[in-house]
């Protein structure tokens, strides 16, 4: 047991965070966080410089930013909003942590819970008409626990809590809630213990019978096929995946949105990004780390079919309807399934040496048809009136050895040539849009050295608060480029209208309400308006140099940038 000396409970919270190996605070702050200004303004007297308080003028911006920085580290950082205000506009962003298993910890002031008589008590006509029945209801469809702190007693229980819960798998937001009252309360003393920094469960191990189960049957499959979205947020399951697919030339096909980087996409076995060729003939199909592996409504796999989930939460239980098939569900981070998978199946290849070594040169040669294909492709929506977002995508494959890519759905992945693991993320499954540019400015936050760019729609970008995300990024010298994929609205409620309407009335008239910009901002201006470079470009055979000279300026002048980029469809006069 340890004592620190401080003056108030705000104090001892973040005597704690620090305690606890948190290097930077997200802050959006309001009335209540005056405990925990103070707090930091007396760490800042004494030198202390952890947790460092970032000011993030949006709340999304901010949970997205921790969002990013873990992705880069691995380690949980705090966010800290306004009551009830700031937690509703941090919502989108938390139902992105939650979906894609980030362990933030969110956190929020609550309205002062006195009308007198105490530190901290109502003093702001907002304080009355601020506060709800039960705030933490706000959030709690999409966070593992939440909390109200009541007393300074139970601090370090449950702060220890909080993180402790968060990376447990499967792991996932927490959200606590700090009363004006309670930070503001006068104490001398911190008694802390000797426990380490954070000690969640132990994950999962997968069961041995499950495992020898899995490897004999893609041993014994004759198509074999594995899918994966996510299976690359820890980078050490990629070359466990690689090891797997090697084992028995199984093919690797990644979600049409990967989330991280999964699989080298120059390796052999990688398939692309669809997997509607091979799932109706695949006899085994191992699905790792993916929510949604295929559409049920348009295709499933053969009725006989063995299909394996591996996954912290293979059944997705906080879905509330998922209703893909699953002879068996392994749960188990995926590195640790796929190596003792691997490791099994080495001991099955004696006698099948020819097989496997077939169905690789097969493989092998579709994969450089896919390839060969698709440069082809690009290269000619490069010859095009109109920049397409392959070309886009081509273009930006020329920094692919030298950055991080944060990619908000405009980035065509076929097109790049992703091979490092940590080097490529991509939204969560659950969509609120705004999350990219704060996203790569975490990252960026967790990896100076790297060279960070963000892919964004237009209506994305819009989303994004740039204007909130540009001056993050002139604060505290995070510089980024940001490629805006200008398409004039929102491409996706335009095309889910034409796939369920088909021949309605949007679609034979060519007007579809609500997906289209009619007015059109020059959104390479926001960035200047922070000292940042900003260029638009709408001729395809321009855009190379435009996005080295971009890339130049954030790399060697340290300034953030953005390029607008005039898409098919955003209205442009080509």
């Amino acid at each position: 047991m340890r004592k620190l000396t401080i003056e108030n409970t705000a104090q001892a919270y973040l005597e704690l965070l620090s305690l606890l190996g948190v290097k930077y605070f997200f802050g959006n702050s309001g009335t209540d966080f005056a405990p925990i200004i103070d707090a930091f303004a007396k760490r800042a007297a004494e030198g202390r410089t952890r947790p460092q308080p970032i000011t993030v003028p949006h709340e999304c911006c901010a949970v997205s930013m921790a969002h990013g920085y873990y992705m880069v580290t691995g380690e949980p950082q705090v966010v800290m909003v306004h009551t009830t205000v700031g937690t509703a506009n941090a919502l989108g962003g938390l139902i992105n942590a939650a979906r894609s298993r980030i362990p933030l910890i969110l956190t929020a002031g609550r309205t002062p819970i006195t009308e007198r008589g105490f530190a901290g008590s109502r003093d702001n006509f907002i304080h009355w008409a601020q506060e709800s029945f039960d705030q933490g209801g706000i959030v709690r469809e999409f966070v593992k626990w939440d909390y109200e702190l009541r007393n300074f007693a139970q601090l370090e229980s449950v702060v220890r809590r909080a993180f402790t819960i968060a990376m447990t798998d499967p792991k996932g937001p927490v959200y606590l809630t700090l009363p004006r009252e309670v930070l503001a309360e006068s104490h001398s003393e911190l008694n802390v213990s000797d426990e380490g920094p954070i000690s969640p469960a132990a994950p999962a191990h997968p069961s041995p019978e499950a495992i020898q189960e899995t490897a004999a049957l893609l041993a014994g499959a004759e198509l074999p096929l594995i899918i994966t979205r996510a299976e690359g947020a820890n980078p050490d399951a990629v070359p466990a995946l690689v090891s797997l697919a090697e084992s028995f030339a199984v093919p690797v096909i990644e979600h049409s949105q990967p989330e991280y980087m999964n699989f080298p996409q120059d390796h052999p076995l990688h398939l692309g990004f669809d997997p509607t060729p091979l799932l109706s003939s695949a006899d085994v199909i191992l699905v790792v780390e993916c929510d949604v592996p295929w559409f049920a409504a348009a295709q499933s796999p053969k009725p006989n079919a063995r299909v394996i989930h591996i996954s912290p939460d293979p059944l997705r239980s906080r879905y509330p309807i998922w209703g893909f098939p699953g002879h068996l569900s392994i749960t188990s981070d995926p590195a640790t399934a796929l190596r003792l998978l691997s490791n099994s199946l080495t001991k099955l290849r004696s006698g099948r040496e020819a097989k496997i070594a077939a169905r690789f040169e097969r493989l092998r040669a579709e994969h450089d048809r896919q390839r060969e294909s698709w440069r082809k492709e690009a290269l000619e929506k490069g010859q095009g009136p109109a920049i397409a977002m392959e070309w886009v995508t081509h273009c930006l494959n020329q920094f692919k050895d030298e950055v991080l890519i944060v990619n908000e759905y405009d980035l065509k992945v076929p097109y790049c040539d992703i091979r490092a693991p940590g080097n490529y993320f991509s939204v969560s499954a659950a969509g609120s849009l705004g999350w990219g540019l704060g996203a790569a400015l975490g990252a960026k936050l967790a990896a100076p050295e790297k060279n960070i760019i963000a892919v964004v729609g237009d209506g994305a970008y819009i989303f994004n608060n740039p204007s909130a995300c540009h001056m993050v990024s002139a604060m505290y010298q995070l510089p980024i480029l940001v490629v805006v994929c200008n398409n004039g609205g929102w491409n996706a409620p335009k095309a889910a209208t034409r796939a369920v309407h088909p021949k309605g009335w949007a679609a034979r008239t060519e007007n579809f309400p609500l997906t289209r910009f009619t007015a059109q901002p020059a959104h390479e201006m926001f960035v200047k308006a922070y000292g940042g470079y900003g260029e638009a470009v709408m001729e395809p055979s321009q855009l190379p140099s435009v996005l080295t000279r971009a890339f130049k300026i954030v790399k060697e002048e340290k300034r953030q940038a953005v390029v607008n980029v005039l898409c098919a469809g955003s209205g442009a006069p080509f």
